[in-house]
């Protein structure tokens, strides 16, 4: 009998098709005693096997290239990290196996990220799937990840570490399923920019069984077990209206009644570009330069390096507009050269902009960069501040900007409240306001946007969210400046037409997102989307917001 479930959907598009679970997690190793001439050689085992995981995440990166590529880094970074080494080490000296060494430091560490705030709390999953590539390598046993098929089926897991959701192949994996997880979660920006279709944070997801037959509707985030032949039909019609109206998408973007909204793409550096660029991107809207700074967290990269890397994102958009992020270190980015090693709740201290107005040198040393990446080049050159609290340190990155000779416009991102309910304030020192949803949310309600159990309130609808962005598009109105969306957000094609209607003046995304987006809004006029986003912001619950936004539109 056809029953549904309800999670979060990350990832347009539906898939129908069989069961399959992720291989299960590797066993705790026994506490086995050596002796003190074994001591050497099982040091030498250990090391050995973070080597060759470390080793193998940075291949997988390669073979995926974009933005899994830096998530797998810093995975690979997560196992050689040498205070843990340094652990198993002293483990190891103390009578422990090479295998029990590593499952105990690693569990110490992961004691410690749980407590540390939401941040680095959200990085407990990606600590758990190093270590049980580790033990597994020791133990000789098969890596857990992605089942064995012949035939292309459904995966539910309690969660997907990034190694594994890099690689999926979207021939065999038609959708998956994760109990834990966000909106905001490396799993699901990662199943978007896959284009597989995903659910995250249903629980009990991982009780259906193996082989039975559930369709995934990643847009609504419905799930449906033993679909009826009836519900299979009106999936698979929906789909095909979805296909259809994405083939005859195409040119920038625009309410129906010709209203400009530009469709730009989310980027973390060169590799990303192809995809911008094939789905039409307008531009970029988020240009993530920390991924260039994460390949090597003892020191800065050198100007020069820096110089090619931004050259070639902005030779790719000639005429087009290029938002770049300066560094955004901190929290769960930390670079031993730049972030206190110390602070009890890293999501609340030094990070983004506070850690490069320490470090002025550093934030010279992009901004000088930037500066010469763009000379000669026609491309529009936006250059914005991440963790911007007020007028204070608006005028702080404005200032640095202008002392390094940057002929580009400068912005603010609106990640913390504060910076929202003072918009007006900031855009006295800046020219451009750029909306980060997730941390604005995660900030907003106090809820890690990494943990399953409060993705409630990490969703985009929540229309305490939609009036922070409200303010903030409203404030950029009355002085005359933009104001975009660069978060995940951007990324739902009914919260499009909403953000839209809120004042927003872009919108970036995931480049898979693009083409959706772009239709949904080629389908309403402005004023349909100022409608729907009044209902949205009178609802109470972020449901409410989706069901009222979505009646408006219908025409209900």
């Amino acid at each position: 009998m056809e029953t549904t479930l309800r999670g979060v959907g990350v990832s347009h598009g539906v898939a129908i098709g069989e069961v399959r679970h992720m291989g299960t997690a590797v066993l705790e190793p026994p506490a086995k005693q050596i002796t003190a001439d074994e001591a050497e050689r099982e040091q030498g085992r250990a090391r050995q096997a973070v080597s060759a995981v470390a080793a193998d995440l940075i291949a997988r990166g390669q073979l995926a290239g974009g933005e899994a590529q830096h998530v797998l880094e810093a995975q690979a970074m997560i196992a050689e990290d040498p205070e843990l080494m340094a652990d198993v080490d002293r483990r190891i000296a103390v009578g422990s196996t090479a295998e029990r060494g590593v499952y105990d430091a690693f569990a110490s560490y992961r004691d410690l990220l749980a407590g540390a705030g939401e941040y680095m709390a959200g990085r407990v999953a990606d600590l758990d799937d190093v270590r049980n590539r580790i033990v597994a390598r020791l133990l000789g046993v098969p890596m857990p990840g992605v089942p064995d098929s012949d035939e292309p089926y459904v995966l539910i897991a309690r969660d997907l570490a990034p190694a594994d959701t890099a690689l999926l192949d979207p021939a065999l994996v038609l959708g998956f399923v994760t109990e834990e997880g966000g909106p905001t979660s490396h799993s699901a920006i990662l199943a978007r920019a896959l284009g597989v279709p995903a659910i995250v944070a249903l629980p009990g997801a991982g009780e259906i069984a193996e082989g039975t037959v559930i369709a995934v509707d990643g847009s609504t985030g419905d799930l449906f077990v033993e679909p009826t032949a009836e519900k299979k039909a009106e999936l698979a019609a929906a789909a095909a209206e979805r296909k259809a109206a994405l083939a005859a998408s195409s040119g920038p973007g625009a309410t129906s009644d010709g209203h400009k909204v530009p469709l730009l793409a989310n980027v973390g550096g060169p590799a990303d570009v192809p995809a911008a660029v094939e789905a039409g991107a307008e531009g970029v809207g988020l240009f993530r330069t920390e991924f260039l700074f994460l390949d090597d967290s003892k020191k800065a990269p050198s100007e020069e390096k820096q110089i090619e890397s931004y050259r070639k994102v902005l030779e790719a958009f000639p005429e087009g507009r290029v938002v770049v992020r300066v560094l955004d270190a901190g929290a769960d980015k930390p670079l031993d050269f730049l972030t206190p090693a110390d602070e009890p709740n890293p999501a609340l201290g030094v990070r983004g902009l506070r850690s490069l107005l320490d470090h002025p040198d550093v934030l010279r040393t992009q901004l000088t960069a930037l500066a010469k990446a763009a000379e000669g080049l026609p491309v529009y050159l936006e250059v914005m501040a991440p963790m911007v609290a007020d007028r204070t340190d608006a005028k702080a990155f404005a200032d640095a900007c202008r002392e390094a000779g940057l002929k580009a416009k400068f912005g603010a991102m609106v990640e913390i409240p504060s910076a929202a309910l003072r918009a007006r304030s900031i855009l006295q020192e800046v020219e451009f306001l750029s909306l980060g949803t997730n941390d604005l949310a995660q900030y907003a309600f106090a809820a890690d946007r990494q943990v399953g159990a409060v993705s409630r309130l990490q969703d985009p609808w929540q229309p305490a969210l939609l009036d922070l962005v409200s303010m903030s598009a409203e404030a950029a109105r009355a002085e005359g400046k933009s104001c975009g969306v660069c978060g995940e957000a951007a990324s739902d094609p009914l919260l499009a037409c909403v953000l839209t209607g809120l004042g927003v003046t872009s919108l970036s995304m995931g480049a898979a997102s693009i083409p959706y987006v772009r239709a949904t809004l080629a389908k309403y006029t402005l004023a349909q989307c100022e409608r729907a986003a009044a209902a949205a912001r009178a609802a109470d619950s972020a449901e409410e917001a989706r069901l009222a936004a979505q009646a408006v539109l219908s025409g209900e």
